[in-house]
């Protein structure tokens, strides 16, 4: 109760969280008999929370004080006392209070305070002053933004749906005061920093000043924060008098940077007038605001910023930001430029670049990534924050002081994109935080051509970011030197309190949505008043040239030796015959892609490992390796069935999954595997984060126990969230090639809203930007009967993406084969049936000499079907990935046989297996499953259709016809038999839903697709 401690004249607001705390905390037994007087006093707090001017928080803060007077009266001041004995007497409300004792008077002992108990109050109203003068300060901090000057334009329309801002001279009779008061000396209370060195104030300079400090061009929101050292922190920098002054170099540097901004943009708009280019013309300002952040964070210590944005103003922070070359950035306006790197390539404003240069300000070194990314707005933002905590992570910076991330995006976007809020919601995440982002919103006032009134519900595009209490700097960014303070202040808080932070530049399109764009169609009215907009470097220069802080000739001599710069580098650019986007790579991987200067070397290596190594892992993936540690009983007995399997030599789903991952780490590769309930598994198999059942938050790791210098493995819960958490694992695999990342669904299907993700960023990440990902993506997939939701992870959507050409057998080497077809392909897909094999492709995936996404389709029955199982004989050394496994069975003893080959892939392979084994038909049917679809084994596929020559050939699957592998195996089956054979189907036929909602009906269609895949007789070839 010592923040209780206080004068009449210096009350503090309560926040509704230490209400909540002191009215949920039981109250001493030693108040006794005085608990009585509570309900009388919430009348008493009632009345006086009645009046206007204390915004109805006094009834809150009156109860706290009566509270603390109860505890013990002499934690509040003597006027209170005296309140609280009269209202204990049975005072009527309003006739409790007394005059304080004057300041600096002799301390009122408490025979004089019992001797003023019932008598009637003469200083009421100096009570209610101050209570006022308290409101008054508390409303300019909540509401002040309202009515600061934030819009250029000054056409805004912003609708708070409130009732009218009670601010200013002529409003002070709404808190109980008059304009007699105007004059009148206030006391400050502790809340307000306005005072600067003085403890009090007229009434007319403390409105003054709090307009000052809220109303100008900065509006602050900030109040709803509930800690109050991050308030008080807020408080002090913008309400102290003249925090907002800047030295004659910092002016200078600040125009300087205007100059860059502006006439970089009109340079562009001189030569290539037709093309689009996403200007940033109308936010100028957006340049010093960034440079001034980076500035501030380097002073701090950072030394690596990663950055996502837009398009829009793209081209200019490439060149004024980052530092790239003009002459790279001119050249990519020629439209005969040839490609020199392979795949498809992107446009200008969307490629990245990465760059480590001397910050000039603070002088030292300072690495600058901005991420490339696809038009589909938003989506960048967890790519660039898994990529910020994974540099943080490979360089131990637990606390974020060297590593941090800045945040570029539009308000109708920002508003509008729900992976906004998903990125945010992982902002304080133990596994996903990068311990604050710096985000700064370019708000056009505008959307494409959308009118905010019909594009959001709130007031702010910005309203997403008070879920995690970041601190919200609405700026007008035609008034450069507000936005340098505010950038400085953002930059600063990230650094003190490594939490998000938003500043947003009310601002305004001076062009369409692009160069080409007309928006006087949609937006006259606006675009009326853009017109006649003086340039913000225009306003600027002017306001420096009245104060003498440059000359004309200084200023003059600054535009022309940019204007000189961008010429020099567009003469160069015109030299300039092939692009090479490799310059443009915003993640290089120094050192992967080569050893000894030599490129690594194409030939298949065995995945194996030897008897030992799988024994000792199984050992740790069957056992507690912590002391008086408790587990679940049911968990026991999964520990001890896995020493079964060790000693029996054999592995199911989730230990085959264990001896690669466990092997990995021993090798020292680092191994992350996050999603919605990884550590345990959904379906209860995985088990690799053991609690203890007597300890709350004990838990062990046995996968962290492995060997004494291994790499750590972390395994991490996500939040319900696939877009924002999967573009998260995505930006952590890029930051290093030497970490197997994995995300896996919760279900298969679940990975729908991530698609933007996978089609953007994944699937075409190579081709676009030359960035290498070795992202895994585990999807649980397989039709149980369980109904259309949660059965297909929609291999078809995957497959029809690959780049592979259908009807092209490749040409390469036997030797080489499998690898550059790897090396090739967009990404690869596999479904493996065997747990030796996927422990060999989660090897396979780190130990190959460049990285692809692996799509793998899980099982969810096969994780304890009895004959999914492998032994250890399959993942000892010498062995490898299969990416087609044939039939051993009795079909290889005479193959001249054989009627039938069935291809399959998955879970099916089983229950073809099964009815094989029904029917006897186990030398007339051969059954070989496809365990890698994408890049296809034509060369294996080869090899087992001439081994049957009298063989028809049948493609089985579980999935629908227009569904599943169908449309994409069986042409590239017909391309590696020539078209001499036909290829038939067996399966399920064409449907809208993934699977039946019926368990009869699914057995059912079992059943027949099962029928016609051992029906020889059911396919008659017509020539």
């Amino acid at each position: 109760m010592h923040r209780l401690r206080t004068t009449v004249a210096r009350l503090r607001p309560i926040t509704a969280t230490q209400t909540a705390k002191s009215q949920s905390q039981a109250r001493p037994a030693a108040v006794g008999g005085a608990l009585r007087t509570y309900e009388p006093m919430r009348s008493y707090a009632a009345s006086v929370s009645a009046k206007p001017f204390l915004s109805g928080t006094s009834s809150n803060y009156v109860e706290e004080m009566y509270y603390a007077w109860l505890e013990n009266p002499s934690s509040v001041h003597k006027s209170w006392d005296i309140f609280f004995r009269n209202a204990n007497a049975g005072a009527p409300p309003g006739a409790a209070y007394q005059s304080p004792p004057p300041l600096g008077g002799a301390a009122l002992g408490l025979a004089n305070a019992q001797a003023m108990v019932g008598a009637q109050p003469n200083m009421e109203k100096l009570v209610e002053d101050h209570l006022a003068v308290q409101s008054l300060v508390r409303s300019y901090q909540v509401r002040g933004h309202h009515i600061a000057k934030l819009d250029p334009l000054d056409i805004s329309v912003i609708d708070f749906d409130e009732a009218p801002v009670m601010l200013g001279l002529k409003k002070v009779g709404f808190y109980g005061l008059d304009e007699s008061d105007l004059d009148k000396v206030f006391r400050l209370p502790t809340t307000t920093f306005i005072g600067g060195s003085e403890s009090a104030l007229p009434l007319r300079e403390i409105i003054s000043r709090l307009e000052m400090a809220y109303c100008q061009s900065i509006g602050v929101e900030f109040m709803f924060i509930n800690d109050m050292e991050q308030c008080q922190w807020i408080r002090q920098r913008f309400e102290r008098p003249g925090v907002m002054q800047f030295t004659l170099e910092e002016k200078r540097t600040l125009l300087t940077r205007m100059v860059r901004s502006t006439r970089f943009e009109e340079f562009l708009q001189r030569k290539w007038s037709s093309e689009k280019r996403f200007g940033l013309e109308g936010c100028e300002s957006l340049i010093p605001a960034l440079k001034t952040i980076i500035d501030k964070s380097s002073m701090n210590g950072v030394e690596s910023i990663i950055m996502g944005m837009p398009h829009r103003g793209r081209l200019n922070v490439l060149a004024n930001v980052i530092r790239k070359e003009l002459d790279q950035i001119f050249c990519q306006f020629d439209s005969k430029l040839e490609a020199a790197d392979e795949g498809s390539g992107d446009v200008k404003y969307h490629l990245g670049m990465w760059h480590r240069r001397i910050n000039r300000v603070t002088d030292r070194n300072i690495t600058l990534s901005l991420m490339a990314n696809p038009s589909h707005l938003e989506a960048v933002d967890p790519v660039v924050q898994g990529k910020t905590k994974a540099e943080q992570f490979y360089s131990g910076d637990t606390e974020g002081k060297r590593v941090m991330s800045i945040l570029l995006h539009g308000d109708a976007a920002f508003a509008g994109q729900g992976v906004v809020y998903e990125t945010f919601h992982l902002s304080d995440l133990p596994s996903y935080t990068t311990h604050g982002t710096v985000h700064v919103v370019v708000n056009n006032q505008i959307g494409f051509t959308t009118d905010p009134r019909v594009a959001r519900s709130s007031s702010y595009p910005t309203d997403v970011a008070k879920v995690v209490n970041a601190p919200i700097f609405h700026v007008n960014a035609d008034d450069p030197e507000a936005v340098m303070y505010v950038c400085n202040v953002a930059a600063e808080w990230r650094a003190t309190f490594h939490k998000d932070v938003v500043v947003d530049l009310v601002c305004y399109r001076r062009n369409g949505h692009n160069e080409m764009d007309e928006p006087m169609f949609t937006q006259p009215l606006m675009y009326k008043q853009i017109k006649k907009q003086k340039g913000v470097l225009q306003k600027y220069s002017e306001k420096l040239l009245a104060e003498g802080a440059v000359t004309r000739q200084d200023y003059e001599e600054e535009i022309a030796k940019y204007d000189k710069i961008c010429e020099e580098a567009h003469a160069r650019s015109k030299d300039e015959k092939i692009l090479h986007i490799k310059h443009w790579l915003d993640s290089p991987w120094p050192g992967f892609f080569n050893v000894d200067g030599q490129p690594k070397s194409m030939t298949s290596l065995s995945t194996g490992l030897p008897e030992e190594e799988l024994g000792h892992i199984g050992h740790i993936a069957s056992s507690v390796p912590v002391e008086d540690f408790t587990i679940h009983g049911g968990l026991s007995r999964i520990l001890k069935g896995r020493a079964v399997m060790v000693g029996q030599r054999v592995c199911d789903w989730a230990l085959g999954e264990y001896m690669a991952f466990g092997s990995l780490l021993k090798e020292g590769t680092h191994i992350r595997l996050s999603g919605q309930d990884v550590e345990r598994g959904t379906f209860s198999h995985r088990h690799h984060v053991l609690h203890d059942q007597n300890v709350d938050k004990r838990i062990c790791i046995p996968m962290n126990h492995i060997s004494p210098n291994q790499a750590p493995y972390t395994v991490c819960n996500s939040s319900l969230s696939e877009y924002g958490v999967l573009g998260f694992e995505l930006g952590f695999a890029m930051a290093s090639p030497n970490a197997l990342v994995l995300w896996e669904a919760q279900f298969g299907d679940f990975h729908n809203t991530a698609q933007c993700i996978i089609d953007q960023f994944i699937c075409p990440g190579q081709a676009k930007w030359v960035r290498q990902n070795g992202i895994v993506l585990l999807l649980p997939h397989g039709m149980e009967g369980m109904g259309p939701e949660h059965s297909s992870a929609r291999p078809e959507r995957f497959l029809q993406m690959c780049n592979e050409d259908p009807d092209a057998y490749p040409k390469f080497s036997a030797e080489e084969f499998a690898v550059r077809q790897l090396y090739d392909c967009n990404w690869i897909i596999v479904n493996c049936s065997t747990p030796a094999n996927y422990f060999h492709v989660l090897r396979r995936q780190i130990l190959q000499p460049f990285r692809k996404p692996l799509i793998v389709f899980t099982p969810k029955s096969l994780l304890r079907h009895p004959e999914a199982k492998s032994s250890f004989d399959d993942m000892l050394p010498g062995t490898h990935f299969q990416r087609l496994i044939p039939d051993s069975g009795p079909v290889c003893e005479k193959p001249e046989g054989v009627k039938r080959i069935v291809f399959c892939t998955g879970k099916v392979y089983y229950e073809l297996t099964r009815e094989r084994n029904n029917r006897g038909m186990d030398d007339t049917v051969a059954i070989a499953r496809i365990e890698q679809l994408s890049p296809f084994p034509f060369d294996q596929v080869k090899v087992e259709t001439h081994r049957y020559p009298n063989a028809d050939l049948v493609w089985c699957q579980e999935e629908h016809k227009n569904q599943g592998y169908y449309d994409y195996v069986k042409p590239r089956l017909r391309t590696t038999v020539d078209c001499t054979r036909p290829v038939w189907y067996a399966g399920r036929g064409p449907a809208a839903a993934p699977a039946t909602g019926n368990k009869a009906a699914h057995l059912v269609e079992l059943q027949h697709f099962l029928d016609t895949a051992f029906n020889l007789d059911a396919f008659t070839f017509i020539p």
